[in-house]
């Protein structure tokens, strides 16, 4: 049995390939780029870097400076694809791949597609059959949910939250009930105002917790209540901030229905009582119908006795019809065959 972990894969996008760090030629290739120490930058971004025909960067400044850094040297072309041009720019990244070339997305930090651009790209690309890969990385979103504390077997990532205040408020109205852990990202201009409003309207005392910085030299991790995050950024934060938030008890996510679920418990426990007693009265007045439609015992009248005894007579005297015997008192003879009292058969 072969292990299909051996394997490399093809050059082609769909079988194996000689080298697993090569990019796939005729595929669109989605890097991660280090999100802030230079340490986490592995073998297969710095071969996509230097192999790629077509690099598109979030930005391309930053993309070189991170070519210099690396020592590596980009031979293909680098092409601006942000969130501004990235609806046109798709189309033309589509046609090399379809030509046979390597394309490469990166974005400024961490993954692209993820906050990041490169969905439009990838919803076109399914939609027309390009191949699609990922060369993975580092990322603020997983990084920040193992250092917060919080659940991490259920989460949902938000994003940035709506700039404007009432829009941000509807927005976490709309997560008053999300029982799962919740991760936005957030400028250090607005972490307060947000923080401040998630307090109001999810309660200052869910638990969250503070990421600034993350992998870098000054990393911090807040972990404290809404209340007290907002209180501890009134005087403003620095660096790149992701906020991780607990979810709602499963009690507070929607105390309609935790008192619809109450209502039912009662009536249930109501109904089953009604229906016990029910049942009583019914096992009572079906016993008392039986006691009055079985009869009692009565000897048996099957029985045959030949007896010419004085207490005895025959049956045909009285009935004229059976011939069995019967006593003086009407009921038949207590067994047949037998001797009666007087000694007669």
């Amino acid at each position: 049995m072969s292990d299909a972990t051996s394997c490399p894969q093809s050059d082609d996008g769909v079988g194996p390939s000689a080298d697993p760090l090569a990019l796939r030629p005729g595929a669109i290739t989605l890097a991660a780029t280090p999100i802030g120490n230079m340490g986490d930058v592995t073998d297969r971004l710095r071969r996509a870097l230097a192999t790629a025909d077509i690099i598109a960067a979030e930005d391309t400044r930053r993309l070189r400076a991170l070519a210099q850094r690396l020592d590596v040297e980009t031979r293909g072309r680098v092409i601006a694809f942000h969130e501004h041009n990235e609806r046109d720019r798709a189309p033309e990244l589509l046609e090399a791949a379809r030509d046979g070339r390597r394309v490469l997305v990166v974005s400024d930090a961490g993954m692209p597609s993820v906050s990041d651009p490169g969905y439009r790209l990838v919803q076109a690309a399914v939609q027309v059959q390009v191949p699609v890969t990922v060369a993975p990385g580092p990322s603020a979103v997983l990084t920040a949910l193992a250092l917060s504390g919080l659940a991490s077997d259920r989460f949902c990532f938000e994003g940035f939250l709506p700039r404007k205040p009432g829009e941000r408020r509807r927005a976490l109205e709309s997560l008053t009930t999300q029982e799962r852990t919740m991760i936005f990202l957030e400028s250090p201009r607005r972490v307060h105002d947000a923080l401040v409003t998630m307090a109001e309207v999810l309660g200052g005392e869910r638990p969250a917790a503070l990421c600034r910085e993350l992998t870098k030299t000054h990393e911090e991790v807040l972990r404290a209540t809404l209340g007290e995050l907002a209180a501890l950024t009134d005087g403003g934060a620095l660096g790149e901030i992701v906020l991780v938030v607990a979810g709602a008890d499963r009690a507070d996510a929607d105390p309609a229905d935790a008192a619809v679920a109450e209502a039912a418990k009662t009536a249930f426990t109501h109904a089953m009582q009604i229906t016990t007693v029910f049942a009583l009265v019914l096992i009572a007045a079906s016993a008392a119908v039986v006691w009055r439609v079985i009869p009692s015992p009565r000897p048996d009248r099957s029985i045959e006795a030949r007896c010419s005894g004085p207490r005895m007579r025959r049956c045909a005297g009285s009935t004229g019809r059976s011939g069995r015997a019967v006593s003086s008192r009407g009921w038949p003879a207590r067994s047949a065959g037998r001797e009666c009292r007087t000694g007669c058969r």
